[in-house]
């Protein structure tokens, strides 16, 4: 089968792989009909983890089953389904408590699965034709069938309910306001959901023009940090008080607008943007091992994080990634209720033999480039 395949750093190739295949009575083989490209791809495309040559991408999937294992029991050949990113059992202490994300089973000595991404265990990207899915009943979410609403239920996958759960993290609630850092495809349904929720005043921190539109015709208030200070910016619009609460969604390669990287700058920002005894949730990706940290000590995921202000302003934070099976059921049917429309923030849809100029350009944060679908099936024009 075709996959994309990283090489190198800044270079992925799509080439012939091992087709996957059932290999537990538990698994099923989905057929991709839609595999996105997540900013979680570009820490690995850019050379900063552990990746290795040969990897295949892509923990963003979804697809129609073509085959199930004798093990399996409700989900069958022809269900149209999505895929949390996170690989989980369903039985572990933290599945059984609804922390997915935290897994005890599938991926040993460590908390936590993943398709496609360093140091998340054996499973295979599904950037390709084929995907293998473990425990099947528990990670395959089936939808309706047919091709209505495709963009919209790819989101399922990740970041609508990891923007969902950086506003559960916040404890947002309605009447707040909250100010969300980062424009990307995260950070915007981060502001999404909080509007969702009920936020009365939502504020989302960028510098590019092309993602503060999108934060603004979706009723978020855009604050460019590179024509003024995001904080004086936001305290201005809140009483001089800061936002009830603050969003991450940047993660540990933040950049002042000089393009200086600061891995520590959103979460110090933050303190300051949010008023006394608020939340702080972080979605942002920090990991304890970065080989291109700006210091060793940045290297090492060791930050200097303003602790002293954080505690005498008595804030709280909540950190970690989505268990996104606490959330996709629900937002689904807010899809097919109409109720929400995540996909206002994919701006392509391309063939799986386009991938290597889609990470390019959505790395490049090239105008226009928000967030890119692969779709495996689909030849190049």
């Amino acid at each position: 089968m075709k996959a994309v395949v990283y090489q190198e750093p800044y270079s992925v190739t799509v080439e012939e792989v091992t087709d996957a295949a059932l290999q537990d009575p538990t698994d099923a083989l989905v057929r991709v009909t839609t595999s996105a490209i997540c900013g979680s791809d570009l820490h690995m495309y850019e050379g900063r983890t552990g990746a290795k040559s040969g990897m295949v991408f892509g923990h963003e999937n979804m697809g129609i089953v073509e085959e199930v294992g004798p093990g399996v029991a409700t989900v069958k050949k022809g269900d149209r389904v999505v895929m949390p990113f996170n690989v989980a059992c369903g039985f572990c202490r933290n599945c059984l408590a609804g922390k997915t994300g935290f897994c005890l089973t599938v991926n040993r000595g460590f908390a936590g699965g993943a398709y496609g991404y360093v140091s998340m265990g054996p499973y295979t990207g599904g950037q390709a034709e084929y995907l293998r899915v473990p425990f099947a009943d528990f990670n395959c979410l089936r939808l309706p069938p047919g091709e209505e609403h495709e963009d919209d239920f790819a989101l399922l996958a990740d970041i609508f309910p990891t923007g969902y759960h950086a506003t559960e993290l916040a404890q947002v609630s309605p009447g707040e306001s909250v100010c969300v850092f980062g424009a990307g495809p995260v950070g915007l349904m981060a502001a999404y959901s909080a509007m969702l929720r009920g936020a009365a005043k939502v504020f989302v921190v960028d510098r590019q023009p092309d993602r503060l539109l999108l934060a603004e015709q979706i009723g978020a208030i855009p604050v460019d940090y590179s024509t003024a200070d995001a904080v004086e910016q936001i305290r201005e619009q809140t009483n001089g008080d800061g936002t009830d609460k603050g969003i991450d969604a940047v993660g540990y390669q933040a950049t002042v607008a000089e393009g200086e990287e600061q891995p520590a700058l959103v979460l110090n920002t933050l303190i300051e943007a949010v008023r006394a005894t608020g939340t702080i949730g972080v979605v942002g990706l920090y990991v304890p091992e970065d080989p291109g940290g700006p210091s060793e000590s940045a290297k090492h995921g060791e930050l200097l994080f303003r602790v002293g202000k954080f505690f005498e302003k008595g804030l709280r934070m909540g950190t970690g990634q989505a268990n996104v099976k606490a959330y996709n059921r629900q937002l689904r049917d807010l899809i097919i209720a109409g109720r929400a429309e995540p996909s206002f923030v994919v701006s392509h849809r391309l063939p799986l033999e386009q991938a290597p100029e889609a990470y390019d350009q959505f790395d490049k944060r090239v105008h226009g480039w928000t967030k890119v679908l692969l779709k495996p099936m689909v030849t190049a024009a």
